[in-house]
């Protein structure tokens, strides 16, 4: 094990995969001369060269149309897209074209190409830079979607991703890169679609993903010191497939859950967890499912706003303990 940032272990994997395969490659705008925006992509240009890290016009869709071309040839792309935002401009080659070529052709053209970009509130980049939009992707058959909260994860879900048939997405919360975790040194792939329980707990189950899966187990041991509050957590991991078994099992054992989610409230990811948890666990549930997410605006400028708007460890724990309380009421 190795005591690593998420941002290097993103990095490490994407240089140890272009080692073990040199069908991989990476493409994206000033991914190779600037060394990404996020610095993921340092020296790899250095180190591999112009043919296999490939930088771009500001043409998101261009690129990404590119690069699904190149996949269904044999190739195996890394498209960095700088924010996913941008991916918007991408939106008809993903949607229509990365995620339908094998079912439309009948499984005789693959995509094993993987878009990798940041997301996330919280850095004061404004409305339309600060988006979680990982919703769109997720709705869609034919995607995965990934969205790793750790180092770990994000070395484990990079080479699951990379190494996949079908097009994937990867998720990396901007407020997760400088983040610090023990990451294992053998290279051990993820299993896409599977959760983790990363807390065990007796009281109550606490679903979260991404940077929230952090606040999730902060929130947690905040109560499990202040309150005694025994919390369970449940790691998404992966937003398609949906992981729905470890969800459901964990609240059949608590008898009641929080759903923690960084996006809007209407049509989100905790939506159709929660509706999961109703489908799969209704007789079980103590108390209605709460759910916890940022505020339905466009995400202020402003610090103080933009702070009052993201959801919070104490949002987290207020809602936890609503839920107990109503837990309590009923018995």
């Amino acid at each position: 094990m190795t005591l690593i940032s998420y941002r290097q272990a993103l990095h490490d994997t994407l240089r140890s995969e272009m080692h073990r395969d040199d069908r991989v490659f990476l493409i994206g705008e000033e991914i190779g001369l600037f060394e990404g925006s996020y610095k993921i992509t340092a020296g790899l240009l250095a180190e591999f060269g112009p043919r296999r890290v490939r930088d771009t016009p500001i043409a998101e869709e261009g690129f990404t149309g590119a690069a699904i071309g190149a996949a269904m040839l044999g190739l195996r792309p890394v498209v960095e897209i700088m924010t996913i935002n941008f991916s918007l401009l991408a939106l008809d080659q993903i949607v229509n074209h990365a995620a339908k070529i094998y079912g439309m052709f009948g499984g005789q053209a693959r995509v094993p190409m993987v878009i990798r970009t940041p997301g996330g509130g919280g850095q004061q980049l404004g409305a339309t830079h600060s988006q979680n939009i990982e919703l769109y992707y997720a709705f869609v058959p034919g995607m995965k979607v990934v969205a790793p909260s750790t180092p770990a994860d994000a070395k484990a879900l990079m080479l699951a991703a990379v190494r996949d048939d079908d097009p994937v997405l990867v998720l990396e919360n901007l407020a997760l890169y400088n983040t610090k975790g023990e990451v294992p040194d053998e290279d051990l792939p993820a299993d896409i679609g599977t959760a983790a329980v990363t807390r065990e707990g007796a009281d109550i189950t606490v679903v979260a993903y991404s940077r929230m899966a952090a606040v999730a187990l902060r929130a947690a041991e905040e109560l499990a010191a202040t309150d005694g509050i025994d919390v369970e957590v449940v790691d998404l991991r992966s937003l398609r497939p949906l992981d729905r078994e470890t969800v459901i099992a964990s609240v059949r054992k608590t008898n009641c859950a929080v759903v923690l989610e960084d996006d809007w409230l209407t049509y989100g990811i905790g939506a159709e967890v929660a509706a999961s948890i109703s489908d799969g666990a209704f007789d079980w549930l103590d108390a209605p499912v709460r759910r916890v997410a940022m505020a339905e605006v466009p995400l202020p400028y402003s610090k103080p706003l933009e702070t009052a708007a993201l959801p919070s460890t104490d949002d987290a724990i207020t809602a936890i303990r609503q839920t107990l309380d109503a837990v309590a009421r009923r018995r």
